[in-house]
Formats: C-alpha cells, structure tokens, sequence
C-alpha cells in the first residue's frame, strides 16, 4: 500500500492554510479582481459570439499599442535594444530604481515645474499600478480614508478594499467639464482623512483641468490638511482648448504625490515603467514619514526591468517632438470622430468633447430602449450581439453610463460606433 492510503487519504488531511482566515483573504482578492476594469471586460469579451465573421471592435480598454496609428517611436526601440545589448543592465535594480533612470525622469518632469526635482524625489515602479498600490499601501492603517474621484479608475477601490483601506467619492460634475465639486471635497473629509487622489488628463472622463481649477483643489487640499496624489499617467496627452498643467506646479501650496509611467505617452504600456514623485518643494512628505514609508514598500516588492530601466534616460532625452505630435493629431482626430457621431444616437448623449487622455463618458437613455436593464446589460448584449466591446459606467462608478475609449485606428472606432447605433435602433423603444 501507499504511504497516502495507510494515513489516511490525502483528502482528509488537515491543512493549517484551511482556516476562515485564508478564506477571507481569498474571497477579498477576488472581489477586489472583479472592481478593475480588466475583471469587468474579461466578463464581456467572454460573452462574444464565437461564431460572428466581424472583427471585434475593443472600445473598452487603454492600450493602443497593437494599432498601426499608435505606435510608439523607432527612439525608444532602439534604446531597449541598445540597453540590452550593452550588457550593464543585466543586474538587479535599486530598491527604488537606477540613478541614471531616476536623474534623466527628474529633469524630464522638472521642465513644467517652478522648481527643480532632484533624482531623490523620484521612485521606479512596475508601471503606474504599483504607483498607486505603493502609495495607498503607505497610507493605510486604523480608521484612515481617502477620497477619490467618481466617476474615477476603480483599480483605487480594488486594491483598498484588500489593504482596508477607507475610501469615499467625491464627484466630478458633468456640466461643468468634468470638474471636481470641491465643496463636496470639504464635506467628506474628516480628521482621518490623508489624500485626495486627482486623474488628470481624466480617466475616464476624458477631461483636463485647467490651472485655475488645479490650484483651487490644492488650496482646499491645504485648508484640509491632506496631501494630493496626481495620478498623471495621461500627463501631456490633452488635444482640447485646456493644456495640461502638472499638480506638481503648485507643491508649493500642498504636498503632492505624483503619479507617472512611460505607459501612454510612449504608447508602450507593456514595458511596465512607472514613476513615484514626491513634488514637495517645502519636505513635508519627508519630515512625515512618507518618504521612507515609499523606500521601505519599495525594497520589499518588485522593480521595472533593469534593461528598461537602462533605456530611460535616452528614451527622454531623444524622442523627438513630432512623435508627440503625432499621437496628439490621431487622439484630436478620433476623439472628434467619436463625439461628433455618437452624438447621432438618440440614447445616448455625451456632456462635453472630450479634450485629453483616451476615453469619452457617455449617458445612456434607457427609457428610449427596449430589454435593457441597465449599463451592464447593455455592454454585454453589444458584445454578443455586435461583437463590440464597450465598459459599462458601473465599473467607474457611474451607473447607466459608458466608458468609450477612442484610441484605436480611425476606420476601426467608425466601424465601431455604426454598430453600436445599429445595436441601439434594434433595441429602441416601439412607438
């Protein structure tokens, strides 16, 4: 007989990982999974029609990386190749990043500042996720909260829901260009309150604030006494009348964690470079702890890639303006595309053109529809039904709204965007 079969079977054994408490832990992961936006359309695509002969339209996610119209620049390519042939970044990375990645991202961002960042100030991450989860993490402990944007990128919601972390909303404002209702601000915040987190350009609104409205948040912030956090993954990719004006001009007044990545700009968001920023001309975040709270989250978690990491400092120094401009021209082009023929949909209706980043929110009328319950039935019956992929309000917070992303190819979104309306006028309410 075997060992198994004389003990017992190996079925009965009782396991210490068994216990309620790794269950909860567990069952915290998975609903922490399911509030990303990448839970929400896995959901969706697996709700395709296999069958259907189109090509899938995927207006639900930020990755133009696989479009002709977005590819990133000849620059940055050769510089990966050259780091890696180079042989000196084969090793491990500094806790907090390589110094020549750090220096060459310190200038580079220094440029739209009234001040100069030191290589000190700034903290390599495994792309702008590990930013937010480094810096929630740091804030995290008994009766704490912080208030985040709604609609907003609920990967914040995911990940302190598993850190226990506290979180209210405050709004955005529609009719007021995406702005934040900062009397709403002041209502929430209490004496457990750390940080506001701002997204700008906005996911998923599709907005940029301008500098006034950037130094009234900071003034609230400082009349709260609470830091802000300026996730800027979308830094610079604004198209509209406003243009974009980094947080971090006005650390002067508060504190500010910024935000950042290589991810969109560069157009290279699997390369999996982002940035933390400590944007605080007066040493607040240092005197406070937070600065060796960052370090000690960092030395005990994964870097970027060395050879990535390598890459860096030519990446910013050489890539030309016209890339830049480039990427800008298609973003202006698709988003008008977008705005101009959604606004030929009768249930659906769109606040304000969109001005920045990737994406467009956009209000459902369900009153005008037939055998629709809400956003997410809706995404979900235009998936099978269309074979297009669109993420429902919900996920950002907005019920009974959309989140269409308008980076990819031209042809591709006005493909996209008839079926969408075929869908709607299938599905409108009989007269």
């Amino acid at each position: 007989m075997g060992e198994a079969t004389e003990k017992g079977s190996l079925g009965e054994q009782k396991w210490r990982f068994q216990g309620n408490d790794v269950l909860t832990t567990a069952s915290a992961l998975t609903t922490a999974s399911a509030l990303t936006v990448r839970g929400v359309l896995n959901l969706i695509v697996d709700n395709l029609t296999k069958d259907d002969p189109r090509a899938v339209v995927p207006l639900g996610h930020g990755d133009p990386s696989p479009f002709p119209s977005f590819r990133t620049t000849a620059v940055a390519e050769e510089a990966v190749v050259e780091s890696l042939r180079s042989a000196n970044f084969n090793c491990y990375s500094s806790p907090v990043g390589i110094l020549p990645a750090r220096s060459a991202i310190a200038k580079h961002l220094s440029k739209d500042l009234p001040y100069t960042l030191s290589p000190d100030d700034v903290f390599l991450t495994v792309g702008c996720t590990q930013a937010i989860e480094v810096v929630l993490s740091v804030l995290a402990r008994p009766d704490a909260n912080v208030l985040l944007p709604r609609p907003g990128f609920p990967f914040y919601e995911a990940r302190a829901s598993f850190i226990n972390l506290e979180v209210r909303h405050f709004d955005l404002l529609p009719d007021r260009g995406w702005d934040v209702d900062l009397e709403g601000v002041e209502k929430l915040a209490d004496d457990n309150t750390l940080a506001m987190i701002i997204i700008n350009p906005g996911n998923p609104c599709g907005n940029v604030f301008s500098y006034g409205h950037l130094k009234e948040v900071a003034l609230v912030a400082k009349k709260l006494g609470i830091m802000v956090i300026a996730d800027e993954v979308y830094g610079h990719l604004a198209f509209g009348g406003k243009p974009f004006v980094p947080m971090g001009v006005f650390g002067s007044i508060v504190p500010v964690l910024t935000l950042g990545a290589m991810s969109k700009r560069w157009i290279v968001p699997g390369w999996r470079l982002g940035w933390l920023v400590t944007t605080d001309p007066n040493g607040i975040l240092k005197k406070s702890g937070v600065v060796e709270s960052i370090k000690g989250f960092l030395n005990i978690s994964p870097d970027p890639a060395t050879f990535i990491q390598g890459a860096v400092p030519h990446i910013l120094e050489k890539t030309k303006d016209d890339f830049f401009s480039r990427i800008i021209g298609t973003l202006k082009q698709t988003a008008d595309l977008c705005y101009e023929m959604i606004k030929e949909i009768p249930c659906i209706s769109c606040s304000s053109r969109p001005e920045g980043s990737m994406f467009v929110m956009v209000k459902l009328n369900l009153s005008m529809l037939e055998g629709i319950k809400d956003d997410i039935d809706f995404c979900m019956k235009l998936s099978k039904e269309e074979s297009v992929i669109v993420l429902p309000g919900t996920a950002v917070g907005m019920k009974n709204w959309l989140r269409v992303t308008f980076a990819i190819e031209p042809l591709s979104l006005e493909e996209g965007v008839k079926r969408i309306k075929s869908f709607c006028e299938r599905h409108a309410m009989k007269q």
